[in-house]
């Protein structure tokens, strides 16, 4: 189980994280769809995912969610690099009724994000907009090359839970187990 904490004048977060595990989750970050998208993620990534976070929500949501992006790709950076007998690459395509999202992964030690996915407004109270940014500082603090697209949907509740169920899918394709593999690139080192 790997822990990382963080503290800042905005929030303060404990996340534990067991790549190896069976989905169970225990979320707790005071943004109640935020706290939904996250179960979903460790349950289909089927890793062990408990969070915490004491945010400065009474402002808005942003610091939060985008500070639990930050501290979740620190644990999974340290939880898979450097890859060595992993498959390197996933990918996974997620319907949830009309929406379909695909989220393609390299565990290349690279920072990329390429998200396209047209979401405006709110979710109940949660802003859209974090989600971009939650993808962001897992993306750049993993760091993971990733692109997220939504492929086609209506309702942002659909999409926003098919693009996280997505991203846990490809993770789990990505960190599978290959003893065929040692270092799965030509340079030797990820």
């Amino acid at each position: 189980m790997i822990t990382i904490e963080r503290k800042t004048k905005e929030t303060d977060i404990t996340l534990e994280l067991d790549l190896r595990g069976s989905g169970r989750s225990n979320i707790d970050t005071k943004v109640g769809f935020f706290d939904h998208m996250l179960e979903s993620f460790a349950k289909h990534a089927l890793i062990d995912l408990n969070v915490t976070c004491d945010g400065d929500i009474e402002v808005d949501d942003h610091h939060s969610v985008e500070d639990v992006g930050i501290v979740l790709g620190q644990a999974l950076h340290k939880a898979i690099y450097p890859v060595s007998g992993m498959e390197r690459f996933g990918n996974g395509t997620v319907v949830m009724d009309e929406a379909s999202v695909t989220c393609d992964m390299d565990l290349s030690n690279r920072a990329y994000l390429h998200f396209e996915m047209d979401l405006e407004g709110s979710i109940g109270g949660f802003e859209t907009e974090l989600v971009e940014e939650f993808f962001k500082a897992v993306a750049f603090n993993m760091p993971v090359t990733m692109h997220l697209v939504c492929n086609r949907g209506k309702n942002k509740h659909h999409i926003v839970e098919a693009g996280f169920k997505a991203f846990a899918l490809a993770l789990r394709r990505a960190t599978a187990s290959n003893e065929r593999i040692s270092t799965p690139s030509t340079k030797g080192v990820l």
